[in-house]
């Protein structure tokens, strides 16, 4: 019987449709997960806080398969995974449309000054027009995004539908995309630049002082992907000295940010606490799905997807 210790969240869309040979112990909380994580040959270890799934992926010596639902894996000791043997299959696509949403709804709100409307409610006002913050619009904007898996082309959808200007960055270039050598010398042509590409050790402190010089003076940084990309000291230093629009930044060092960190308070900066691609209804269910289907693939001996690649970390 092959042991499969499971998140408990997972269990109403998940139990009694494994296919017969798989054993579900079910976790809900690290104590638990850490408990039963040396008897898992499959595990799903998922958690928000990292201490307990990473504890159990060391004690976890019988594990072939590790599933994730997060499409990024970088906090998971891949050299260790890939030493010994061990699977991986995340959640590429699965918060797809809920990270493209949110980042399209972010990006209106900066646009048309939604946060000073917000505000004036709270304090019961009727707000002057000509009070309002940044008054932009989508169509005829021009937008690199950077990274172009899932994610991101799921935001370049959602943005084309608004009639934006989408240039997407991809390792490959062509096909109307620039490649690793080339956006850099553009980025002072873009409106708007989007981060949504894996973190891994290339991509770890890419947006330097420098790169974020060059960028126009009015144009906003909006940061979905890893807070590691940008040199956020840099990014404070920018923003209170008006050299660039603003930032929307849905991950920051440290999280959760400190009430006296400058950077709450940096002209233009839009801090929305790292819930872009928090899991839906439809998310839990697509996950759950492909995990079924994966399992029929694993005891078949049929390849499982979305499998990482432990040494791209992707």
């Amino acid at each position: 019987m092959t042991i499969a210790v499971l998140p408990a969240l997972t269990r109403p869309l998940v139990e009694g449709r494994l296919p017969a040979g798989i054993e579900a112990r079910w976790w809900e909380t690290g104590e638990e997960l850490v408990a039963l994580a040396p008897d898992a040959e499959i595990g799903w270890f998922d958690m928000f806080d990292k201490a307990a799934p990473l504890e159990a992926i060391r004690l976890a010596k019988n594990l072939k398969w590790l599933n994730s639902f997060f499409a990024g894996v970088d906090w998971l000791p891949l050299d260790d995974l890939a030493a010994r043997n061990v699977v991986l299959t995340n959640g590429s696509g699965l918060n797809a449309n809920t990270v493209a949403e949110f980042t399209l709804m972010a990006m209106l709100a900066f646009a048309r000054g939604h946060a000073d409307i917000v505000r004036a409610q709270d304090k019961k006002q009727w707000l002057d027009p000509q009070m309002t913050g940044t008054k932009r619009e989508l169509a005829g904007s021009r937008v690199l995004v950077m990274g172009y898996g899932e994610i991101g082309r799921a935001i370049g959808r959602t943005l084309q539908g608004f009639r934006a200007e989408v240039t997407p960055v991809r390792r490959s270039g062509g096909e109307g995309a620039l490649g690793p050598d080339e956006w850099q010398a553009r980025i002072g042509e873009f409106d708007w630049v989007v981060l949504a590409m894996p973190g891994t050790q290339e991509t770890r402190g890419m947006f330097t002082a420098d790169v974020i010089g060059a960028m126009k003076g009015d144009a906003v940084l909006v940061n979905v992907a890893r807070a590691d990309i940008v040199d956020q000291d840099a990014l404070i230093e920018a923003l209170h000295a008006r050299k660039l629009g603003g930032a929307i930044l849905d991950l920051t060092d440290p999280e959760p940010l400190p009430s006296d960190h400058p950077l709450w308070d940096a002209p233009g900066a839009h801090v929305t606490m790292h819930i872009a691609g928090l899991p839906t209804d439809a998310s839990r269910k697509a996950a759950a799905e492909r995990f079924i289907a994966n399992c029929e693939n694993y005891l078949s001996g049929r390849p499982l997807a979305p499998q990482v690649d432990l040494a791209l970390g992707y």
